[in-house]
């Protein structure tokens, strides 16, 4: 590895931020998959939570689809979504589902630099009446056109970047927001699998 490449691995790593998540419920099209891992990766989360309760589940959920994002973001799969909610809370997340409510918040109302996980629902169903009743709260984006919802990638694209902004704003980003021995497991682990793909593709 180049002494550039280690340093943007570290770079990156110094800025991923434990405390922002996404819950993902029976989306299925894995180019929207592709396009919230991106989005993940960009603005430094480690980790998302994918429920599928309607089909078996495959656990290489978006890893072809995604331009390599799959790599950097660790992904944990259920079947359920009270054992995904258990583990969320149990770690000490507010869950906030999108779903339009009487009451619920706009996006910008919600305070993103706490421990947050966002959910998102199927393309047409949107999040389940079960995953609601977990949820501490709803969200909306505000709309001010016909249509009042957007594709489910760019809903979780406009939810993250405003979760960066108020992070930025905090200066979160400005130190590492993980133990220094998480560190180095996480280099260890993003090396090995650069290696792994270069041997794979020599």
């Amino acid at each position: 590895m180049t002494p550039a490449r280690e340093k943007k691995f570290k770079d990156v790593i110094s800025k991923r931020q434990p405390g922002l998540t996404v819950v993902l419920e029976n989306i299925h099209d894995p180019h929207n998959i592709s396009a919230i891992l991106r989005t993940c990766d960009a603005v430094g989360i480690m980790e998302v939570y994918v429920i599928n309760t309607r089909d078996v589940l495959k656990k290489k959920l978006g890893k072809k689809s995604s331009a390599s994002a799959r790599k950097w973001v660790k992904v944990h799969y259920f079947n359920t979504v009270a054992d995904c909610v258990n583990t969320l809370k149990s770690n000490g997340f507010l869950i906030y589902a999108t779903h339009l409510s009487a009451n619920a918040h706009s996006l910008y109302d919600l305070e993103l630099s706490s421990q947050v996980a966002l959910a998102f629902g199927n393309e047409h169903a949107g999040v389940s009446d079960e995953l609601l009743d977990f949820a501490d709260g709803n969200f909306i984006i505000p709309m001010m056109g016909m249509i009042p919802s957007l594709n489910v990638s760019v809903a979780c694209a406009v939810s993250l970047y405003e979760g960066l902004r108020q992070r930025k704003e905090k200066g979160l980003y400005e130190a590492p927001a993980i133990q220094a021995h998480l560190i180095e497991n996480l280099y260890e682990e993003w090396s090995g699998e650069e290696y792994s793909q270069a041997e794979t593709e020599s």
